[in-house]
């Protein structure tokens, strides 16, 4: 068994997102890519977002810390601390209204 805080990686990766030019971080903290189930920690600066992109499969973001947005079409669905969205099966953004940490979970469909 591993136990980690992701309060704890939360802190740190927001504090490297808002000191760099990119304006994010992220750390898988179970899985990746030869397993099914994936789970990071995503830190964004406020104002940064992740592009609109494809869903690899089911997944869902649980608010850790700030505000987000998700935004699928024309749609789009607010988040704040212990929320938790599913993701649309659909391309889909998510913008960072305040600085924020998720907690990224993805079942990647074979």
């Amino acid at each position: 068994m591993e136990k980690s805080s992701l309060t704890a990686l939360a802190r740190e990766l927001l504090e490297h997102a808002t000191t760099t030019s990119s304006g994010r971080g992220a750390d898988t903290v179970y899985g990746g890519h030869e397993h099914v189930l994936r789970q990071t920690v995503v830190a964004l600066a406020a104002g940064q977002s992740l592009t609109e992109h494809e869903n690899p499969g089911e997944a869902t973001v649980q608010v850790l810390r700030g505000r987000v947005r998700i935004s699928s079409g024309d749609v789009s669905w607010e988040g704040a601390p212990g929320d938790l969205l599913v993701m649309p099966q659909a391309r889909h953004s998510l913008e960072a209204l305040e600085d924020c940490a998720v907690l990224l979970t993805v079942a990647k469909l074979p």
